[in-house]
Formats: structure tokens, sequence, C-alpha cells
């Protein structure tokens, strides 16, 4: 049994451009039901006295598709905000604070320029929801054009404007969660190598960290369009490490296309990944008492060592399905203020409603200011279990239990017990199987992985 065809993937919808759903006619029909869709201050159908705030990487399709998706949330009485090239977490801030009913992010993450993507952010600051996600697919993949009848009437369309200092107010917002009406340059003395991958945060970043009193020295932050993520960023962690050893600095920062996530790097020129600053991070607030509900909400692709670390300090962890969005909706549930992904994706939910590059940064840097310690220390807080993670690329996606390698998959449960795990999941954005094998016994689990991974690439590999 093949998986249901989904238009939205783990974060958004994805894809190269001009292809599949990543077009200026889908954009625009996009535009149309989500706007129609999502909000009930409707007039027969259509979204008056309404507005959206667009936001946008440095792709050079970015233009094209924000277009596109804007005429489509015109077309049907909405207006528009336009605020230019800024992170995502910015549109989560910016929603809130104009009163929008929807934030809109044109991006694909840490995906090569060809690509593009788009997501949403509802009138709270919050991801949307998988409800919402599966109507606004469902009308998608449908095939239907959005009827005419449901069209605003010529005297309703709606405009567009610019929102001239988005950039301004979400630097304020990074700036003012560190301070804390303490000294204005509480960094002052620091060295940074920061990484902002040529892309969302080429100009926010730098200016937070030099507000903060920083050294900085800063890499990968002249966007042409065509260069975004091109051997920089976040999924390039040598850049980085080869940065901070060059520049001498005491901690790096390395961002994705949309800095909604992080990779920090230690003086020592070691990559410091989620589960490492969510660890330390974790077990600092816990230390202070400041760990909401007492609990780190992390996903199932965290080493199984994050949950040991925070349970040695007092607290305990959540584990949800993969993507930010499931961290967050769990965070609300049971009142947590801090989760991520080890990938990178870090919510401080006391100061924004999702994943936030440079307030996990800045996490970071406080507990290094807090405890006079540098990252290559802070970071042996956790002592990660060994793993295994293969990657199998995929002709199709059948049901995991239905394959040949199921039984495989059950036995190696049965041999790792209750100190490992085997979590088998498709990619969300590509034709892509990801395999993860975790225990004690490094030898055990890289054995078991590969003998998975023959297995899958025997009945389904490309």
């Amino acid at each position: 049994m093949s998986s249901p065809e989904k238009f939205f993937g783990t974060d958004g919808v994805r894809g190269r451009v001009n292809t599949g759903a990543i077009t200026p006619e889908k954009a625009l029909l996009l535009g149309q039901v989500i706007a129609s869709k999502l909000n009930p201050y409707q007039t027969q159908g259509k979204s008056t006295g309404l507005h959206a705030v667009i936001g946008k990487d440095s792709r050079r399709s970015g233009d094209m598709l924000e277009s596109a998706i804007a005429a489509g949330l015109n077309s049907v009485g909405m207006d528009v905000l336009l605020a230019g090239v800024v992170p995502t977490p910015a549109i989560s801030l910016l929603v809130r604070e104009t009163g929008a009913n929807l934030g809109v992010v044109i991006s694909a993450s840490h995906n090569p320029p060809e690509d593009n993507g788009i997501k949403f952010f509802g009138p709270d600051g919050y991801k949307l929801s998988d409800e919402q996600e599966m109507e606004i697919g469902a009308f998608m993949l449908s095939g239907e054009e959005w009827p005419q009848s449901s069209l605003a009437e010529t005297s309703m369309i709606g405009r567009i404007k610019k929102l001239s200092d988005a950039a301004q107010r979400y630097i304020a917002m990074a700036v003012a969660s560190f301070t804390k009406g303490t000294e204005n340059q509480p960094l002052k003395g620091l060295k940074i190598s920061l990484d902002t991958a040529n892309g969302a945060s080429s100009f926010t970043s730098p200016h937070i960290l030099k507000d903060l009193g920083a050294d900085l020295v800063t890499h990968f932050n002249v966007p042409s369009g065509d260069n975004i993520n091109v051997n920089c960023g976040c999924t390039h962690p040598a850049i980085i490490a080869e940065n901070v050893r060059k520049d001498g600095s005491d901690v790096g920062i390395s961002h994705d296309g949309d800095a909604d996530r992080i990779l920090m790097c230690d003086e020592d020129g070691q990559p410091v990944d989620g589960d490492e600053l969510m660890a330390l991070i974790g077990c600092h607030l816990l230390q202070k008492g400041e760990l909401a509900a007492n609990t780190l909400v992390a996903t199932k692709m965290s080493n199984l060592g994050l949950d040991e670390c925070i349970a040695q300090h007092g607290g305990k962890t959540e584990r949800t399905e993969i993507g930010d969005r499931h961290v967050i909706n769990r965070m609300r549930q049971i009142g947590a203020n801090f989760g991520g992904e080890q990938s990178g994706h870090i919510i401080c939910r006391d100061h924004n409603t999702t994943g936030d590059g440079i307030l996990a940064a800045l996490a970071a840097l406080q507990v290094m200011q807090e405890t006079g310690k540098p990252l290559s220390q802070l970071r042996q807080v956790l002592h990660k279990f060994p793993s295994k993670l293969i990657n199998v690329l995929v002709s199709s996606k059948p049901d995991i239990s239905s394959l040949k390698a199921a039984a495989l998959i059950t036995q190696t449960e049965q041999e790792l017990g209750p100190t490992g795990r085997v979590l088998i999941r498709y990619s969300g954005t590509g034709p892509k199987m990801r395999i993860l094998v975790e225990g004690k016994d490094e030898q055990i689990i890289t054995t078991q992985a590969e003998k998975i991974a023959a297995a899958v690439t025997e009945e389904i590999g490309l």
C-alpha cells in the first residue's frame, strides 16, 4: 500500500521552482484557498477586511512567488503587507505585532537555490495544524479551480503595502530577549564567526550580534539570489568550523537559508548540533528553575542521551513526531517553554512561537555568559548514545510494515531492548527513507542499520 499523496510536507510545501506545486499558478490558487478557508470573517466566501504578512528568503524566485500569492490573497479581498527578505521567525512575530490574520513565508529553508517553498502561520503566530493543512491540501490536489463566485467585487479587492520596518522590529525583539534590562552590550569581548548562508538572516543576524556588542566576523552574507545555501550554511558544518579556526573566534553561528534553525561551533572548531544545544540550554534552565513544566520537548530523531542528560538534572523529555510544528504543539499542550530538533530548530517560546536560529544562539551565549564556561566545556553535559543514520533513495514509499525489511526491523528492536531504538521514516521533502538505529553497542547498531538499508535498497531503492 502506497502512502497517500500529500500537498504539504514536514514544513509547508516545497519543491523545484516552476514545477509541481511551486509555480505562479499554484501559488496564486493557494493564496485564494488559504485566505478563504482559514478565516472565519468572510462575506460570501470573501476574506474582506483581513490582511496577511508575507516574508521571503533571498532566492531569485522569491519575487515571482510573492507576487503570485499576494495576487491570490488580494483576489479574495485580503490586504497584504510585504515584509521583504526576513527570517521565517520574523513573520511569526510580525503576524502578532501587526494583528494579521495570516503569515506567509516563501522559502525552501536549507534546500538549493533552484527550489522554493511556501509555509503559513496563523494569527497567533503558530504554524497551521495538521487538520488545516489537510483541508487546504485536499483542495489543491483536487485539480479544481477556485470558483469565480468566491472572488471579491472590484471595490473589495485587497491592496498591497510594504512593511518598511519589518527587519528592524525583529532585530529589536531579539536584542531585547537577551539584554532584559541589563548592560547594553553583554557580548562585548566575545568574538563570533557568523555564516548567514547568503540567506534571509544576512541583514538581521549581523545587526543583532553587533548591537549586543560582539566582535563579529561575518561570512556568506551577500545574497545574489542564486547563492543561498551554496557551500555554506548550517548543512555544511565543516565551513563554520574552518572559519572559527581561521578567525580565532570564541564561537561560531551558522544559519540555514531562512534562519529558523542553527548550528553552532565551539572555540576548538567542533560543530555543536541541536541536541547538544538543547542539552546545555535545558540543563541550565533546570538549574535556574526556569524550564517550564520541568520538561524539554524534542522529536523522535533526538539522541537518547538527551533524555538521560535532562533526567540527571531533575527534568524530563517528551518526544513528538518529526517537525518543529509538532514540537511546538506539544509545548503548548503542556505549557513547556523550551524544545526543538536535532537538526537545529530550537524553540524559545518565552520569546517567539516558532523555531528561531538567532534566539537559540543567544540562549546558548547566555549560558556561556552566566557560567563563564566556553562552549567546548558546556557541550560535555550530553553523552550521546552511539547511532547510525543512513539515507536511502527510494523509487516509491509503500507502508513500511509491508516491506521485506520489516522483519529485520523488528528483530533489531528486540536485540537492542530498552536501551536502544530503530526509527524508520520517509523524508517529507524528497524520495528518501531515513534509517536511524541507536543504542549502547556501536558495532551492533552499525551492522543492523546497514543490513536494513541494504534490504530496503534491494526492494525499493533507486
